[in-house]
């Protein structure tokens, strides 16, 4: 199979920083998908329904004269206004809710310490039939790093199952063989995203001949019966298992420093990256359900009416993104051939 026309994708899962990073960065993400889950970490975290209206106004400018639609999400605090927050979403703003553990990644810090004192507001949602993203980590400094996914589900995400139980939640970047099996445990209530950078890579990836800070994501990289439990779960047709990028931009300086950032920037290559796995796992027939099906199913949205054709065509892929006097982002695959591109608008 050398050409694919599918329904046009959605990434459900992106991170487009805010400034000059975001006029970078978002056109990439608009010009391959149609919707896409806008992540809420910025500085200061959009907590309420006017900053992420806010917020929206912004990306819509900086990715003028694509046809994009930002989907936006309240960044969850132990003091969230669950008034404001039914109320963004009874009124468009808000597609869902993005649970942080605090200081779990990139700009958590104001995340939510404990469950209980979240609780009305996730009944609240439940109520409603609001979404809840999970960043699926438990960080605290006992817990070695490659666990704190499987410790997440155990204290976090089980009894949260149980005392909720018409709330449903999406497992973002999910790592483990542990996630996978969870999801599947309860697909009324679970779904999952997944990167192209768990798919493709085990954590040796991190110490490639040296440090590969470009690398280093969270969750980070894990053991390669994981990537192997990820890559059967992506391409397995299942409905639980859909696409998110986890794009994650920072300046080349940032993640290059003595105590780099976490975050991989794949928007640039994401589709020639997922569909490389596909065509390794000779699954090129279920790319469509992972990448444009399955995810608006989950969240109750109806799937793209455009269809897009991607094709067997190398292409190069750039090997910086400047961000004007602010410096360079380095992408995944940046400077590299891919073998996937997306056919020409006819």
């Amino acid at each position: 199979m050398t050409r694919l026309t599918i329904r046009k994708p959605d990434d459900w899962h992106v991170h487009f920083r805010d400034g000059d990073i975001l006029k970078s960065v978002a056109p990439f993400t608009a010009a391959h998908f149609a919707r896409a889950i806008v992540m809420p970490n910025l500085v200061p975290p959009v907590t309420t329904a006017k900053m992420a209206a806010d917020y929206r106004a912004r990306i819509m400018a900086a990715v003028k004269g694509h046809a994009f639609t930002p989907l936006m999400t309240c960044y969850l605090t132990d003091d969230t206004d669950r008034r404001d927050l039914i109320a963004g979403f009874s009124d468009g703003v808000f597609t869902a809710v993005k649970l942080y553990p605090a200081h779990a990644t990139t700009n958590s810090a104001a995340g939510v310490k404990s469950i209980d004192k979240v609780m009305p507001v996730l009944e609240a949602m439940a109520e409603a039939g609001m979404r809840l993203c999970v960043h699926g980590e438990v960080p605290l400094p006992e817990i070695d790093v490659f666990d704190r996914e499987k410790a997440f589900i155990d204290r976090v995400l089980l009894p949260l199952l149980a005392r909720v139980p018409t709330l449903k939640i999406i497992m973002e970047h999910v790592t483990t063989k542990d996630g996978v099996a969870v999801v599947r445990a309860h697909k009324d209530r679970l779904g999952a995203t997944l990167t192209p950078q768990h798919l493709l890579y085990n954590r040796n990836a991190l110490f490639a001949g040296g440090l590969r800070p470009h690398m280093y994501c969270l969750p980070v990289l894990k053991r390669e019966e994981h990537r192997l439990a990820l890559r059967q779960a992506a391409t397995s047709g299942e409905p639980g298992f859909f696409l998110g990028t986890d794009s994650a931009p920072h300046l080349r300086h940032l993640k290059e420093a003595d105590c780099g950032c976490a975050g991989v920037f794949g928007a640039p290559a994401a589709l020639a990256a997922y569909l490389k796995v596909f065509e390794e796992e000779k699954a090129l027939d279920r790319f469509e359900a992972f990448a444009s099906l399955n995810g608006p199913a989950f969240y109750g949205l109806p799937p793209n009416e455009e269809r897009v054709t991607l094709e067997k065509r190398p292409s190069l892929v750039c090997d910086e993104v400047e961000v004007g006097k602010l410096g360079e982002i380095h992408p995944l695959f940046g400077g590299d051939q891919v073998d996937w591109s997306l056919a020409p608008a006819s």
